[in-house]
Protein backbone atom coordinates (compact mmCIF):
# COMPACT_ATOMS: atom_id res chain seq x y z
CA UNK A 1 0.00 0.00 0.00
CA UNK A 2 1.50 3.69 -0.57
CA UNK A 3 1.45 5.41 2.11
CA UNK A 4 -0.79 8.42 0.94
CA UNK A 5 -4.14 9.40 1.99
CA UNK A 6 -6.80 10.18 -1.17
CA UNK A 7 -10.09 11.24 0.22
CA UNK A 8 -11.44 11.99 3.76
CA UNK A 9 -15.06 11.94 4.08
CA UNK A 10 -16.98 13.75 6.47
CA UNK A 11 -20.57 11.86 7.44
CA UNK A 12 -22.39 14.90 7.81
CA UNK A 13 -26.34 15.67 8.82
CA UNK A 14 -26.76 17.79 6.44
CA UNK A 15 -25.34 18.67 3.36
CA UNK A 16 -26.66 21.89 2.66
CA UNK A 17 -25.56 23.18 5.58
CA UNK A 18 -21.83 21.73 5.51
CA UNK A 19 -21.36 22.51 1.96
CA UNK A 20 -22.40 26.29 3.08
CA UNK A 21 -19.83 26.62 6.19
CA UNK A 22 -16.74 24.80 3.81
CA UNK A 23 -17.46 26.26 0.80
CA UNK A 24 -19.28 30.25 0.79
CA UNK A 25 -17.99 30.59 4.66
CA UNK A 26 -14.46 28.89 5.08
CA UNK A 27 -13.84 29.10 0.76
CA UNK A 28 -13.07 25.68 0.03
CA UNK A 29 -12.92 24.77 -3.69
CA UNK A 30 -15.38 22.45 -5.76
CA UNK A 31 -17.27 22.03 -8.41
CA UNK A 32 -19.79 19.99 -7.02
CA UNK A 33 -22.99 20.68 -5.08
CA UNK A 34 -25.49 19.40 -2.65
CA UNK A 35 -27.86 18.23 -5.39
CA UNK A 36 -25.59 15.66 -6.12
CA UNK A 37 -25.24 13.65 -2.83
CA UNK A 38 -21.78 14.18 -2.68
CA UNK A 39 -19.06 17.30 -2.40
CA UNK A 40 -15.39 17.12 -3.33
CA UNK A 41 -13.25 19.83 -1.89
CA UNK A 42 -9.72 19.64 -3.53
CA UNK A 43 -7.14 20.74 -0.56
CA UNK A 44 -3.54 20.74 -1.39
CA UNK A 45 -2.47 16.97 -1.53
CA UNK A 46 -6.18 15.41 0.01
CA UNK A 47 -9.30 15.63 -1.07
CA UNK A 48 -12.29 16.69 1.97
CA UNK A 49 -15.41 14.70 1.18
CA UNK A 50 -18.51 15.40 2.79
CA UNK A 51 -21.55 12.85 2.22
CA UNK A 52 -24.93 12.34 4.84
CA UNK A 53 -23.88 10.35 8.12
CA UNK A 54 -26.83 7.67 7.43
CA UNK A 55 -25.36 7.28 4.15
CA UNK A 56 -21.68 6.55 4.57
CA UNK A 57 -22.77 4.18 7.47
CA UNK A 58 -24.85 2.29 4.80
CA UNK A 59 -21.93 2.57 2.98
CA UNK A 60 -19.14 0.82 5.53
CA UNK A 61 -22.31 -2.02 6.43
CA UNK A 62 -26.02 -2.47 5.71
CA UNK A 63 -26.19 -2.99 9.45
CA UNK A 64 -23.80 -0.31 10.60
CA UNK A 65 -24.04 2.30 13.71
CA UNK A 66 -26.39 5.56 12.58
CA UNK A 67 -25.35 7.20 15.44
CA UNK A 68 -21.89 8.89 16.93
CA UNK A 69 -20.86 10.27 20.33
CA UNK A 70 -20.24 13.81 20.77
CA UNK A 71 -15.98 13.23 20.29
CA UNK A 72 -15.76 11.04 17.18
CA UNK A 73 -12.11 10.47 18.00
CA UNK A 74 -10.56 11.92 14.95
CA UNK A 75 -9.18 15.36 14.32
CA UNK A 76 -8.28 17.21 11.34
CA UNK A 77 -5.26 19.40 11.19
CA UNK A 78 -4.65 22.77 9.32
CA UNK A 79 -0.98 23.61 9.51
CA UNK A 80 0.01 27.54 8.99
CA UNK A 81 3.03 29.24 8.20
CA UNK A 82 2.79 31.53 10.82
CA UNK A 83 1.21 32.21 14.10
CA UNK A 84 -0.71 34.62 13.79
CA UNK A 85 -2.18 33.05 10.65
CA UNK A 86 -3.62 30.33 12.99
CA UNK A 87 -5.92 33.19 14.88
CA UNK A 88 -7.17 34.56 11.32
CA UNK A 89 -8.39 30.93 10.59
CA UNK A 90 -9.68 30.32 14.26
CA UNK A 91 -11.36 34.01 13.49
CA UNK A 92 -12.87 32.84 10.04
CA UNK A 93 -14.11 29.61 11.23
CA UNK A 94 -16.12 31.60 14.40
CA UNK A 95 -17.48 33.92 11.88
CA UNK A 96 -18.46 30.88 9.85
CA UNK A 97 -20.66 29.19 12.41
CA UNK A 98 -17.58 27.18 13.85
CA UNK A 99 -17.63 26.46 17.43
CA UNK A 100 -14.48 27.28 19.10
CA UNK A 101 -13.53 24.11 21.57
CA UNK A 102 -9.88 25.33 22.57
CA UNK A 103 -8.92 29.47 22.02
CA UNK A 104 -5.64 28.98 20.05
CA UNK A 105 -2.61 29.08 22.96
CA UNK A 106 1.01 27.98 23.59
CA UNK A 107 0.96 24.11 23.07
CA UNK A 108 2.80 21.64 25.52
CA UNK A 109 4.88 20.61 22.87
CA UNK A 110 5.80 24.51 22.33
CA UNK A 111 3.62 25.08 18.89
CA UNK A 112 0.34 27.32 19.02
CA UNK A 113 -2.67 25.62 18.40
CA UNK A 114 -6.28 26.09 18.73
CA UNK A 115 -9.95 24.02 18.08
CA UNK A 116 -12.85 24.64 16.32
CA UNK A 117 -15.41 22.55 15.58
CA UNK A 118 -18.07 22.62 12.06
CA UNK A 119 -21.54 22.12 12.27
CA UNK A 120 -21.54 18.45 12.62
CA UNK A 121 -19.04 18.54 15.55
CA UNK A 122 -16.07 17.70 13.60
CA UNK A 123 -12.82 18.87 14.97
CA UNK A 124 -10.62 21.28 13.27
CA UNK A 125 -6.67 22.09 14.73
CA UNK A 126 -5.39 24.84 13.57
CA UNK A 127 -1.72 24.64 14.29
CA UNK A 128 1.58 26.35 14.10
CA UNK A 129 5.16 25.65 14.72
CA UNK A 130 8.54 27.44 14.48
CA UNK A 131 10.15 24.44 13.20
CA UNK A 132 7.94 23.17 10.21
CA UNK A 133 8.57 23.23 6.27
CA UNK A 134 5.96 23.09 3.97
CA UNK A 135 5.94 22.17 0.22
CA UNK A 136 4.59 24.63 -2.61
CA UNK A 137 1.72 23.06 -2.87
CA UNK A 138 1.46 23.90 1.25
CA UNK A 139 1.50 20.84 2.34
CA UNK A 140 3.45 19.88 5.38
CA UNK A 141 7.42 18.23 5.14
CA UNK A 142 7.11 15.44 7.28
CA UNK A 143 10.85 14.46 8.13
Amino acid sequence: MEPRVSIVTLGVRDLQRSYEFYHRRLGFPTTRTPERGIIFFQTGGTCLALYPFDKLAEDVAPNFPKERGRFPGITVAHNKRTKNEVDDVRELAERAGARIEKPAQIASWGGYSGYFSDPDGYLWEVVWAEDWHFHRDGSLVIE
